[in-house]
């Protein structure tokens, strides 16, 4: 496999992750009824922002797991 097509599957394995994380947190925020956009900083609103945060950045590392996975078995 070339170094370009390296990079291209590492970026868009870890974008993947990443938004697919994000979104997790979102959707669970939503189920919570806690509101990401709500107006001012209310602790439901911080809470949300939080899920969203930690969702993306463990979508990511379970991104690079999968990658490490993938490259372990070749």
């Amino acid at each position: 496999m070339s170094e370009a097509r390296k990079l291209l599957l590492e970026g868009l394995s870890d974008a993947v992750g990443f938004v697919g994380g994000a979104l997790a947190g979102y959707w669970l925020s939503l189920w919570l009824d806690w509101d990401l956009f709500g107006e001012g900083y209310s602790g439901t609103s911080i809470g949300a922002i939080v899920l969203v945060g930690l969702g993306g950045g463990l979508g990511l590392q379970l991104a690079r797991a999968w990658r490490r996975a993938q490259k372990s078995q070749e």
